[in-house]
């Protein structure tokens, strides 16, 4: 008979969106390396996620540079729509601050709620999706895990309340090139 921790991981790993059999563009290669191959400025640089995929493309045009797995809110499928809904929100936000953080290592804040998140917001009011004393909510970013839980990533849990999280390794590849009001676009 298999023991209980044995049969708790079986179950997250079917459940999860582990990334074990992905190909990632450049993922092994030092993304600083890469740019400096390129001769591209990092102002010229954006992020793209695709929610669909669990994946974060650093992009120059048209051009993905390097991607890596990331995990999202607890419902990774839905466009957020309100403060405790658990989804990460869709659409085209700026980094508004980047800073250091106790339990992330790393945090990129990006502009949600925008105008374009309000109005989705005030849609949903009208049409009863959200009720009147919910709030939009907001301190969405971009993250890491807390230290030494980078399995989190590797097995697919979405556990953020809507970040987008991945692992602090990775996020300390690309955090140098951010700036404030660089382009994130979050898709499905």
């Amino acid at each position: 008979m298999r023991n209980l921790s044995t049969i708790a991981l079986l179950l997250v790993l079917i459940c999860c969106n582990g990334f074990s059999n992905r190909d990632l563009v450049n993922y092994s290669m030092p993304l600083d390396g890469l740019m400096d191959s390129l001769n591209s400025e990092p102002g010229k640089i954006y992020l793209h996620v695709d929610k669909s995929d669990f994946v974060l493309s650093v992009m120059v045009d048209t051009m993905i540079i390097k991607q890596y797995p990331v995990v999202l809110g607890g419902n990774p499928v839905d466009d957020k729509l309100r403060q405790g809904d658990l989804c990460t929100p869709e659409g085209e936000f700026l980094v508004k601050a980047k800073y250091p953080h106790k339990s992330w290592d790393k945090f990129i804040w990006i502009d949600y709620p925008n105008e374009v998140s309000w109005e989705k917001y005030r849609k949903a009011k009208e049409e009863g999706l959200v009720s009147e004393n919910e709030k939009i909510g907001g301190e969405i970013g971009i993250h890491g895990v807390p230290k030494g839980t980078d399995e989190i990533i590797d097995l697919g849990m979405n556990w953020t309340l809507g970040c987008i999280s991945l692992k602090n390794k990775d996020i300390n590849d690309f955090y140098p090139i951010i700036s404030n009001g660089t382009v994130v676009i979050i898709q499905k």
